[in-house]
């Protein structure tokens, strides 16, 4: 009666073939199948452990008109499909299953949760629909086709409010648990912050939502953004974040830049990365501890129009938690870069976008 993994994520374009291309060639994914129908086309992708469809069509067209390019789906494998569907469904959930499609109910604002059982081989934790074509398969890819192992979170952005009765859905109806709760407050903004995890630790959400006194700017540019809730962005687990930020950047992935000042505080905050400080600079990496280890990160640029998801390459070193510290951390060397006036991102295009 549980959600144990993340079978894929479905992204909706307008811009079908330069998204594919964007994460071919850029990111370094590999096109393993398709599927054509008179309203909708598909495309699955692969790099490690991660699946990406990306759709268009007239089949989505209402979506793209509502919220621009986004995450619509994102499919769990279950150890009990039907068990799951009645669970999820006793918690709020509501069914959105197709006649000659797989069980699907909703999950937040237009998110959708395709249910598939975790036993079944790859071939069969597709959607339904015409037959997919399987691509041919390229044969041993370049380490920097390689460089990105699994989907570490997926980000969510809630209107003010529903955090709680978000986090109570995903743990009563899909056996999530909830790791860890926070208030984060950078200057005059603030947003709460819950993570629910699954027990196999494949199924990560971060939910945020914008503090109901002070508000969050770019918490509340992205619901404008996306006219409601939806995936702020897609965190890949990668192997070497610098070999991996310079292979893709290289590609043309635009990833977005750090301040000076954020280094001058990095050796004093994190004296064991001292040694790296000028490698992190180069690549404009962010750093992070917990009790655990270290963590290091780095967040994209929206390649999509509306700009409503971007990416997050990240690296653990141990660490378990999601760069919370990097938040404040910019915003302080951003407020530093202005009284020395360098022109730098504000910190809200940073750790949390």
């Amino acid at each position: 009666m549980t959600a144990q993994s993340i079978e894929y994520v479905e992204l909706y374009t307008e811009n079908r073939k330069p998204t594919i291309e964007h994460f071919v060639s850029s990111f370094g994914f590999t096109q393993t199948a398709e599927s054509v129908a008179t309203d909708r086309h598909s495309t699955m992708l692969c790099h490690g452990d991660v699946r990406l469809m990306v759709t268009s069509g007239e089949a989505v067209a209402a979506y793209l008109e509502e919220h621009g390019d986004g995450i619509a789906d994102i499919a769990f494998g279950c150890d009990d499909v039907a068990a799951t569907l009645d669970t999820a469904r006793a918690a709020g959930a509501r069914t959105l299953t197709a006649a000659d499609g797989p069980p699907a109910v909703s999950g937040f604002g237009a998110v959708r949760h395709t249910l598939l059982p975790r036993s079944a081989p790859a071939d069969r934790r597709l959607p339904a629909g015409p037959a997919w074509i399987p691509t041919p398969n390229p044969g041993p890819l370049p380490p920097w086709r390689r460089r990105i192992e699994r989907l570490d979170h997926v980000a969510v952005c809630l209107e003010q409010g529903t955090l709680q009765d978000s986090v109570r859905r995903y743990t009563e109806g899909f056996g999530l648990s909830r790791y860890s709760s926070e208030q984060i407050e950078v200057g005059d903004q603030a947003m709460r912050s819950t993570v629910v995890r699954s027990a196999t630790g494949l199924i990560t959400f971060t939910i945020l939502e914008p503090d109901p006194v002070k508000g969050s700017g770019q918490l509340d540019g992205f619901l404008a953004r996306n006219r409601g809730a939806g995936v702020q962005h897609l965190a890949f687990l990668v192997d070497d974040i610098v070999l991996a930020v310079r292979d893709f950047e290289d590609r043309g992935v635009e990833f977005l830049r750090t301040p000076d000042a954020y280094y001058e505080m990095l050796a004093d905050r994190l004296i064991d990365l001292r040694g790296q400080t000028e490698e992190l600079r180069a690549t404009n990496v962010l750093a992070d501890r917990d009790e655990w280890g270290y963590l290091l990160q780095l967040f994209s640029r929206s390649p999509h129009e509306r700009n409503t998801l971007f990416y997050e390459l990240i690296q653990r070193r141990g660490a378990q938690g999601f760069g919370t510290a990097n938040i404040k951390a910019l915003y302080e060397a951003v407020d530093r870069a202005r009284t020395a006036e360098e022109p730098v991102l504000h910190a809200q295009d940073g750790a949390a976008q």
